[in-house]
């Protein structure tokens, strides 16, 4: 937009004669008009226009409006893992004085509170589902899923539990093939096998047997698989929101009477951790949920390894914790089976010739 400046007297009309005479606009618009044309005969450097630039706001969302989708799903993905990296570092944090029964019954109560905060509907459009019994499952798994990969958090290195937690995507491989009944070629299967070394690598297994603990980051990467497979079979009648508000009653539920018989009054730097970690495992849900939904999940999902790296980082400088060699080549290996994987996931079987 150009900026002009209107002079407020009447203008000089010159005639072939010399002589000079006085008109009065017949509107505002002839003023305007008149006047510019006679500001500019008279002093054409005078008036000078003005682009407005567009602010960095604006710039950024012409940006983001431009950017393909596979862009901006990586930029949600990319919020989602630095979020998550806050609140497992949280978690780590408190795990030690506060009971995992207990953080997690509080990051729950904040979870549903928010939904409902946000949600336009209210609570009962939120509640309606079509498969109650799934949604259930579904819950239960997630509360087990969190009670064993979180234990393993708080009592392992953050990189050795992030690295065995990569082997969801093998599982997933082996529940898909028995629950969903699709069919696997050789070539994943042995992707697989090989996905499994890796973990066993990272395991270490000694005459001693092998450690709990990362046993328990096993279980809970076999259980998320569990939980990835009931989300594909909810997804096509079942809302975003209907399937956490589900869980937020099941796993409160199940958390109230554990939380209440071990509970410990959290100070206040513990509560602010708490709300913390509650907030941004929030945030997190969303900002993957909505990655998902812009972005192609093959063109994603390589992006997840980026929590190693941010977990070695955390591990490091908040908790002193420096990853073991067999850690580094057991993850190798899990990556590298997994990103085959998810190569041979994305790709498209040819179409048939349509028939005449």
């Amino acid at each position: 937009m150009s900026e002009e400046r209107q002079t407020g007297r009447e203008d000089r009309l010159a005639h072939g004669d010399g002589s000079v005479e006085i008109e009065a606009p017949a509107s505002v618009a002839d003023t305007v008009a008149a006047g510019a044309a006679a500001a500019t005969a008279d002093a054409p450097d005078a008036i000078v226009a003005v682009e407005a630039r567009p602010s960095g706001r604006a710039r950024l969302t012409r940006w983001w409006s431009t950017a393909s989708p596979n862009l901006r799903g990586s930029a949600y993905m990319m919020a989602a893992l630095l979020v998550y990296a806050v609140m497992v570092g949280a978690i780590k944090h408190v795990g030690g004085v506060i009971p995992l029964v207990q953080i997690l019954l509080i990051r729950q109560i904040v979870m549903s509170l928010v939904l409902l905060g946000v949600s336009r509907g209210g609570l009962r459009p939120m509640l309606r589902t079509r498969r109650p019994g799934l949604q259930i499952v579904r819950s239960i798994l997630t509360l087990t899923a969190m009670l064993c990969g979180f234990t393993a958090v708080i009592q392992i290195p953050l990189a050795q539990a992030t690295a065995i937690g990569f082997s969801q995507v093998l599982f997933v491989t082996i529940a898909a093939v028995i629950v969903l009944k699709e069919v696997v070629d050789a070539r994943r299967w042995i992707a697989t096998v090989i996905g499994f070394l890796g973990v066993l690598v990272m395991l270490k297994p000694s005459g001693d047997g092998l450690d709990a603990f990362a046993l328990l980051a096993v279980a809970g990467a076999l259980l998320n698989a569990g939980i990835t497979v009931s989300v594909r079979m909810l997804a096509a009648t079942e809302r975003t929101d209907t399937i956490l508000i589900w869980q937020g009653m099941v796993m409160i539920a199940a958390l109230a009477i554990p939380s209440w018989l071990w509970w410990v009054p959290p100070d206040a730097t513990q509560w602010f951790w708490l709300i913390v970690l509650s907030l941004f495992g929030t945030a997190g849900q969303w900002l993957i949920t909505r990655a998902y939904q812009v972005g192609e999940a093959a063109a994603l999902a390589p992006l997840d390894f980026s929590r190693l790296l941010l977990a070695s980082f955390t591990g490091f400088v908040f908790f002193a914790e420096i990853p073991e060699l067999s850690t580094w080549i057991g993850a190798g290996i899990v990556v590298g089976a997994t990103l085959y994987t998810i190569r041979k996931n994305a790709r498209t079987l040819p179409r048939e010739p349509a028939t005449p």
